[in-house]
């Protein structure tokens, strides 16, 4: 800053010079301040461009880790005749798919009663390939599953008051691949609401409706009509007469699993969450029933099929019967439907291992990720205990065809 009271001196001393050279006395004008000087002006710095915003980083993807036969562990021991009629069923899809075309057919010339044989040809024709998680892991979550058998009525009444429901008429799917292919095998449930599709109603008010007509069957136990929601499909005995309930469809909320609730709420452990314990928990607990069961939104809807041949699975998201402890469901969106997979787990609450070749040939709601195996034990009451007991760590590998891409 420049001094103020310099500039008046200045001033003064030049007016006082003026006078004395003036005849005429001029009016006196008012002396303005001196102005500091400017500042030089800085040039702005060159204008940088935006610069774009950085790309996010691309999710990790699963990894198909290419093996030899001899890795894997207990594949010399494996029973791969009992593995052999879950693949042929396999093939009969599979083979319409071109990379699957040459195996399949020339499956049907193995003798299915040689061991050597089966072995023989899954290792001339395949090629095992570990599946490792995006994050890297590549021990995952092997649960079970099986096809339980109820009591029920075509009539309500008596015993018999637990409807399960068919498809219900205001119920709309709609498949994405239709308009997004990239979104195949993913669909929309919901029902219309004047020209707007509104999400279809949950497991709580579905069960607060009036569902009149739309009843399937009546069945005697709410929790064992639960729980078959659970399982996708099972067997009703109706007097003299035994039919089979399968999946038709379901309201498109996702499952929620009530052991996970039972557990965050600190009504049991991680290890006491089996079926058989939270079945337990509702026996003693019978008055929050529906609030456990509520936690779970998903509903499933069922359809009615005749039982021709009591031996005969259920049929698979893949179309085909499921083959007892050589079927697995498995998430369809991490690992090709239909194809053979090597297991390695421990039986249910045991070290005892469970190595064997398997068929990925379900899917279900809670079976989520890449390394994520339902193992179906088929029917009856040992199946049910097995089932219910699973929750083991496990390894898998998927056996595609020789020169074959990664799914």
């Amino acid at each position: 800053m420049f001094s103020t009271r310099r500039s008046v001196t200045i001033s003064l001393a030049a007016v006082a010079l003026a006078l004395t050279g003036c005849v005429t006395q001029m009016p006196q004008q008012p002396t303005q301040p001196a102005q500091p000087p400017q500042p030089p002006v800085q040039p702005l710095p060159p204008q940088q461009p935006p610069q774009k915003p950085a790309e996010p980083a691309k999710p990790a993807a699963i990894q198909f880790v290419p093996a030899t036969f001899a890795a894997l562990p207990g594949w010399e021991r494996d029973d791969v005749r009992a593995a052999w009629p879950a693949f042929m069923s396999s093939c009969s899809v599979l083979v319409k798919r071109a990379e699957w075309k040459e195996p399949c057919s020339i499956a049907r010339q193995v003798n299915g009663h040689d061991d050597k044989a089966i072995r023989l040809f899954f290792e001339s024709f395949f090629e095992p390939r570990q599946v490792i998680a995006p994050d890297g892991a590549d021990t995952g979550l092997v649960t079970g599953y099986y096809e339980p058998l109820l009591r029920g009525s075509r009539k309500k009444g008596g015993p018999f008051q637990t409807p399960l429901y068919k498809v219900p008429d205001d119920m709309i799917t709609v498949d994405l691949a239709g308009v997004y292919p990239e979104l195949k095998g993913m669909r929309l449930r919901g029902r219309l609401q004047g020209k707007k599709l509104v999400p279809y109603a949950t497991r709580e008010q579905i069960e607060r409706a009036d569902f009149t007509g739309k009843e399937l069957l009546w069945v005697d136990d709410p929790v064992e009509a639960f729980f078959l929601q659970v399982q996708g499909s099972g067997r009703v005995q109706l007097g003299d007469e035994t039919v089979r309930v399968a999946y038709a469809d379901q309201n498109g909320h996702p499952y929620k699993s009530i052991g996970r609730y039972l557990v965050e709420k600190g009504e049991l452990t991680a290890e006491q969450a089996s079926a058989q314990g939270i079945k337990a928990w509702i026996a003693g607990h019978p008055t929050r029933m529906a609030e456990l069961f509520n936690a779970n939104p998903s509903y499933v809807f069922f359809r009615e099929e005749k039982l021709p041949d009591p031996k005969i699975g259920p049929k698979g998201s893949l179309g085909v019967p499921l083959t007892p402890q050589r079927s697995v469901a498995v998430d369809a969106t991490q690992l090709p439907l239909g194809a053979p997979v090597f297991l390695s787990t421990t039986h249910a609450n045991s070290d005892i291992p469970l190595q064997r070749l398997v068929m990925a040939q379900d899917t279900g709601g809670a079976i989520r990720g890449a390394i994520r195996v339902d193992y179906f034990f088929g029917f009856g009451t040992e199946a049910a205990e097995n089932a219910g007991r699973m929750k083991q760590k496990g390894k898998v590998w998927v056996l595609m065809p020789k020169e074959v891409p990664n799914p």
